[in-house]
């Protein structure tokens, strides 16, 4: 999964910065969503401008814990959910690493407008997508290993059979 996000991930950015014109939006669905270059130096919403090396560094600890937790992984759900979040990872660590103005101070390639409110890349999009998988994997009590954690609720899609529904039976 991770290596698909990071291929995605980059020709998306290479296309988009040999295509796009810097700061021209093309309109896909009006004002809701276009594509539009932006070299950002900071994190979302162009946040921290200038402490890109900060971002590295959350980078790299980020890809040193998945592939560490990697280890203990028995569930698919979160292989895959570790997986958006490494590709993502990578993705935008590439940028920062190759990209001008030069390593550990690159600029991050986004050109997916939403809005007007914030320019993201596909990199972005597995890390959204990844953090919504963590919580709900959190809630419904799924470990790493695939075990269930103790004191969440048992009644998962898989075992609403009559049982563990919380409605008592009449015997």
């Amino acid at each position: 999964m991770a290596i698909v996000v990071v291929l995605v991930d980059q020709l998306t950015k290479a296309w988009a910065a040999s295509a796009l014109a810097d700061g021209h939006r093309v309109a896909l669905l009006g004002d809701l969503l276009g594509l539009v270059l932006v070299r950002n130096p900071g994190a979302a919403f162009s946040f921290a401008t200038g402490q890109t090396w900060i971002f590295t560094v959350v980078a790299v600890v980020v890809t040193v814990i998945v592939l560490r937790a990697s280890r203990r992984l028995a569930s698919r759900w979160w292989a895959v959910t570790l997986g958006l979040v490494l590709g993502g990872a990578v993705g935008n660590l590439i940028d920062r690493l190759v990209r001008s103005p030069g390593v550990f101070r690159g600029h991050v390639v986004d050109f997916i407008d939403y809005g007007g409110y914030f320019v993201g890349n596909v990199a972005d999009i597995a890390i959204v997508v990844a953090a919504a998988a963590i919580v709900a994997l959190s809630v419904y009590g799924l470990e790493l290993d695939g075990s269930r954690s103790s004191g969440t609720r048992q009644d998962g899609p898989d075992e609403l059979d009559g049982e563990g529904t919380g409605q008592e039976q009449a015997s």
